[in-house]
C-alpha cells in the first residue's frame, strides 16, 4: 500500500499548488478542513508535549495544536518539499524548527516525539507500512499519532459516491477556487484509488499501535484517528 513509483507526480503536483493549496482544500473539503483538524486535536495535546507534524505542508496542524495548548508545545515540521515549509511564515508568529524529509525515513531517534500530526498527508506515503512502522518508531511509549485525512468508505455505494464526487465534482470546484491551478487537484483522485479503505487502514495501524480511535464525517470520506502507541 502506497503511492511508490506514483509519488514523484504527486509532488510535483504539490509543488506547482503551493499558491492555492489552502484556499482549493477549503472549497473542496466543504469549509471542513479546519473543523476536521480541531476535532482530531482537541483534548489530545498536552502542555510540554514534543510535536512531529510529518508531512507538514505549511504547518495547518501544528497551529492548531499551538491554539489547542496556548503554545505550550515544542514543533518539528516535517514535509518533503522545501518550498512548502519556507510559507509557513503566514500562521506563525516565531517560525518553528523544520526540516525536509518522507514518512519513509525519518530523521529522528526511536521514541524522540509525544505527538505525531499528519493532516491530508499520509496518503500521498510512498510505502504505507514503512511510514506506519517510522512513524511508531519516534514515538514514545504511549504516545499517539493523530491522522487527519480523506477516507475511504467501506460501504461499496457509498465509497462509490466519493469517488464520483474526487474524480468528476472536484475538479470543478478546485477550478473556481483556484484557476487553472486548481485544476492540478485531480490528481488527489489518484492517490485515493491507491488508499486503503477505512476498516483495512484501521486495520494496518493496529498491526503497530495499542489502540485506535477512528472517527469518520462525510459519510465516510473525511477521518480523523488517533493511533496510540
Amino acid at each position: 500500500m502506497g503511492l511508490g513509483s506514483y509519488w514523484g507526480e504527486v509532488l510535483d503536483v504539490l509543488q506547482e499548488i503551493i499558491p492555492v493549496y489552502d484556499k482549493v482544500n477549503s472549497y473542496i473539503s466543504f469549509g471542513k478542513d479546519s473543523e476536521h483538524r480541531n476535532r482530531a486535536i482537541k483534548g489530545k495535546i498536552q502542555n510540554g508535549d514534543k510535536i512531529l507534524d510529518a508531512g507538514s505542508g505549511f504547518g495547518n496542524m501544528s497551529k492548531t495544536a499551538l491554539d489547542v495548548a496556548n503554545g505550550e508545545v515544542e514543533i518539528m515540521l516535517y514535509d518533503p518539499l522545501l518550498a512548502m515549509i519556507k510559507n509557513t511564515d503566514r500562521l506563525f508568529k516565531k517560525k518553528p524548527e523544520a526540516t525536509c524529509g518522507v514518512f519513509e525515513h525519518v530523521p529522528f531517534k526511536d521514541q524522540q516525539f509525544d505527538v505525531v500530526l499528519s493532516g491530508y498527508s499520509l496518503r500521498d506515503a510512498i510505502s504505507l507500512n514503512t511510514a506506519i512502522s517510522e512513524i511508531h518508531r519516534v514515538l514514545k511509549k504511549g504516545g499517539k499519532w493523530i491522522i487527519v485525512d480523506l477516507g475511504k468508505p467501506d460501504e461499496l455505494i457509498v465509497r462509490f459516491g466519493v469517488s464520483f464526487y474526487l474524480k468528476l465534482i472536484l475538479p470543478i470546484v478546485a477550478y473556481a477556487a483556484g484557476g487553472r491551478l486548481g485544476l492540478k487537484f485531480a490528481k488527489l483522485y489518484g492517490t485515493y484509488r491507491l488508499w486503503p479503505e477505512n476498516k483495512k487502514l484501521e486495520s494496518k495501524l493496529l498491526e503497530k499501535f495499542t489502540s485506535v480511535e477512528f472517527e469518520k464525517d462525510l459519510m465516510g470520506g473525511a477521518i480523523m484517528v488517533a493511533a496510540y502507541k
